[in-house]
């Protein structure tokens, strides 16, 4: 898994190198905007060469640094290049103003005017689809909201580089946009885009095709707004991880950490991956079904229980030797007419409940699918967590809950796993949900991240806060995103009985033995692959079934 920073992380990393000897801050930032101007032309190979238009907003940071180098580079490679400056020259730090005196050696730098008759503008004439637009304004370090760049926040909205060519009129410019590390406005730390005390009432922002961020991906691009503002994130190495140890031991003194090695998992996030699959989900040779464990899925009652048969399938598909569906009476033939390959057994309370986990070999739990809400469901979810199986709840299981998250969380164990929509997290964690909602205007901002840490650390178990940007967190801190973004973006996934499904996949895993971290990261990943295997037209009943195919891609 990769690492995702915040903004201070980074800063420590960076500020290692230099304090080592090993780099300078200038040495830095001309990496950087010579990463910036790489990343270019590696996405957009037609312009190499001579003759195109470059046109960068430099900041009053040492983001606007990386933008005179990009300007510098570009000019060397005989484009056409147009500087703005928003600030005071005088005041740019040290690196930053070494930099824009090079820049002046062969341009000159135009102020930034947002309003007016000199507001900046392209003429969408002679500003066409061989021109880059360069948003080097405010970097990671931003901390205050972005709200005076309408003109050029519109150009980026409205660029005709973004229509298919028959619908390019040259009504509006067509450049192509770049953002530097991030777009502006966009807080490094959690997606979220900043925004003042009095709402701005036609705020433009600053939309990007192609984010080039430095040593690492931030927490900002694959959370909140971050990457619909992106666009595309590449990541430029600067030099930084000659010496994988440094950047480690930074990391370790900004969070007081003694012992680095086996710690810095529990203050830095990672972005799931590939690369994190668990390597023993292949099954093996002269095993039993009994091996791969054994899940039982709660089901409702009549009319209630379509939910319960997605995730049991999920359970199935995914590997587990046994699945059971554990289903009132009055259900029973409902559930029956459905179900082959997965077992039926009648449950009609937590005495039936009780007496069925007496068998040792029914090793994970899913309950809330379907489940209901009345006080004999709450007596199920109680039996379940009293048994101290390998348990997963979700939707009625927790919204049964919300009037008083405590006695859940007074129940709950480290076999644990919580798989909340939003809706349902702001039900057991009203109080954490309130901090996501409230507008920022100092960053950073309180991100997913941070809530869902603080969820786990309060329920003391896995949680899994479910969304595009699906964060999962333990009770110790550890942490990773699972980005449905960019190339894995998986909009199909937006349908009913997706989510029962995750439930029973990430069960499944835990009968086969994974942890419950494991298993929602692993779970998680998988369900976006599936939906990435069937598509558009995808519902839920099609997600179990994209499992094997999605398994021999992956020669799993």
């Amino acid at each position: 898994m990769s690492e995702l920073l915040t903004a201070a992380q980074m800063r420590a990393i960076e500020q290692a190198a230099i304090e080592s000897g090993e780099v300078t801050g200038l040495e830095l930032m001309e990496r950087a905007g010579q990463g910036v101007v790489e990343a270019i032309f590696e996405e957009w190979p037609d312009l190499e060469g001579s003759g195109n238009r470059a046109v960068v907003l430099c900041g009053p940071g040492n983001n606007g640094g990386d933008g005179f180098v990009v300007a510098r580079l570009l000019h060397e490679r005989h484009w056409q290049v147009e500087v703005f400056l928003y600030g005071d020259s005088e005041k740019l730090p040290p690196d930053a103003k070494v930099n824009y005196a090079k820049w002046l050696a062969h341009g000159t730098v135009n102020s930034y005017v947002d309003e007016g008759e000199d507001a900046f503008c392209l003429d969408p004439s002679i500003y066409r689809e061989n021109t880059v637009l360069v948003d080097a304004l405010f970097g990671t370090g931003l901390t205050r909201p972005v709200e005076s760049f309408n003109a050029f926040g519109w150009v980026t909205q409205v660029s005709e580089w973004k229509l298919a060519e028959e619908l390019r009129f040259q009504s509006f410019p067509a450049p192509r946009v770049v953002s530097v590390d991030i777009p502006s406005g966009v807080c490094a730390d959690s997606g979220v885009r900043l925004a003042g005390e009095t709402p701005v009432p036609h705020l433009e922002e600053i939309s990007a095709d192609l984010t080039v961020s430095f040593h690492s991906k931030k927490l900002g691009h694959v959370l909140g707004a971050g990457p619909a503002l992106c666009g595309k994130v590449v990541v430029a190495d600067i030099g930084l991880s000659k010496d994988p140890v440094a950047p480690r031991r930074a990391l370790a003194e900004l969070h007081n950490l003694a012992c680095p090695g086996a710690r810095l998992g529990r203050v830095v996030a990672h972005e799931s991956s590939f690369q994190s699959l668990p390597l023993f989900l292949p099954k093996r040779n002269a095993r039993h079904k009994f091996d791969y464990g054994h899940a039982l899925v709660v089901s409702g009652g009549p009319a209630r229980t379509g939910a319960a048969r997605l995730s049991a399938r999920g359970a199935l598909r995914i590997g587990a030797g046994l699945v059971t569906v554990g289903t009132p009476g009055s259900a029973l033939a409902e559930n029956a007419a459905h179900l082959t390959a997965i077992m039926l057994r009648q449950i009609d309370g937590a005495t039936e409940l009780t007496e069925l986990l007496e068998d040792k070999r029914i090793n994970a739990l899913c309950l809330g699918p379907g489940l209901g809400r009345s006080s004999d469901k709450q007596a199920l979810v109680v039996a379940a967590l009293q048994a101290m199986r390998a348990t997963v709840l979700d939707a009625d299981a927790l919204t049964m809950f919300g009037e008083n998250p405590q006695v859940l969380f007074d129940l709950l164990h480290d076999k644990c796993l919580l798989s909340p929509h939003g809706g349902e997290f702001a039900n057991l964690f009203p109080d954490i949900a309130a901090k996501l909602r409230e507008p920022v205007a100092k960053g950073p901002a309180y991100s997913k991240v941070d809530a869902t840490r603080e969820a786990a650390m309060r329920a003391g178990c896995v949680v899994l806060f479910k969304g595009a940007d699906t964060v999962i967190a333990d009770p110790l801190g550890r942490c990773s995103v699972n980005s449905a973004h960019y190339k894995r973006s998986a909009p199909w996934l937006a349908t009913a009985g997706s989510g029962d499904v995750l439930a029973g996949v990430i069960t499944g895993l835990l009968a086969r033995g994974l942890s419950p971290m494991q298993a929602a990261e692993t779970g998680a990943w998988l369900h976006v692959e599936c939906a990435l295997q069937f598509g558009p037209g995808l519902i839920a009943e099609d997600l179990p079934e994209q499992i094997p195919d999605v398994f021999r891609r992956l020669e799993v």
